[in-house]
């Protein structure tokens, strides 16, 4: 199974489900790069993920869950691939994994923990319960495509600005975001931090299609704010804490 899972790493495969990468986007070597991984599935599956702690990261429930082994994965200092045996995870029990189908509430959020500390070059992120306004810019960021089906644009972090939106009015639990023209989460970005200034707001989840392509339409993600308490919980529990703005 390692051998399957360091051929996805190096190979990249891209089966994942759920939201994609960023097209449109730039690649981004700020503190939010530094605070993103990636995490593979053995089917095959490609997502980003939030630091929250030096050894726990925040990501998409449908990061982890529908295959039989994970890996947190990132690159070493020479550029060779590190994949990591996750040792804990949670996932909220809100989640629902028909949800899209059924068009049913999700809380598509997991936090995973790895038996030992990440690179000191990796820090953690900072989290908000602050809910973006409508109209806002925020930066989503991830892993993903930058071209829908070239699989060499993968593996590199890369972040658009979107604007908030909210097509189905104001919502408690979901972020949506929308870029112009083709920009936003495709294959690989599932699990990846949605920030409002320099702090995260949410993970996230799932992108729509855009002018026939199968990414760069509108990007949402599961607020943070209305889950602190379940994060907050789960961390203490792993004696752990997340880092939010304002304290």
């Amino acid at each position: 199974m390692m051998n399957r899972l360091i051929t996805l790493s190096l190979a990249l495969s891209l089966a994942a489900t759920g939201a994609k990468a960023i097209v449109g986007g730039a690649e981004d070597q700020s503190p939010l790069a530094r605070q993103s991984v990636m995490v593979l599935s053995s089917n095959g599956g490609v997502c980003s993920a939030v630091v929250v702690a030096r050894d726990v990261v925040l990501t998409a429930a449908h990061c982890v869950t529908g295959a039989d082994e994970h890996r947190v994965h990132f690159r070493d200092e020479a550029g060779e691939p590190v994949l990591i045996t996750p040792s804990a995870k949670a996932v909220h029990p809100g989640y629902n994994a028909k949800a899209i189908a059924t068009r049913q509430r999700s809380i598509d959020l997991a936090l995973v923990r790895i038996p030992e500390a990440l690179p000191e070059r990796f820090e953690r992120a900072t989290l908000t319960a602050t809910k973006p306004a409508k109209d806002e810019t925020i930066l989503v960021g991830g892993y993903g495509l930058a071209r829908e089906g070239d699989a060499k644009t993968t593996g590199t972090f890369r972040t658009a600005s979107l604007t908030v939106t909210e097509p189905h009015g104001p919502s408690k639990i979901l972020l949506w975001s929308q870029g112009s023209g083709a920009m936003g989460a495709c294959q690989g970005d599932s699990g990846g931090p949605m920030a409002s200034g320099s702090a995260v707001a949410a993970i996230t989840s799932w992108s729509s299609p855009s002018r026939g392509q199968g990414c760069g339409g509108p990007t949402q993600g599961i607020l943070l704010g209305p889950q602190r308490e379940w994060i907050d919980r789960t961390l203490r529990a792993w004696n752990r804490a997340a880092l939010w703005n304002g304290n």
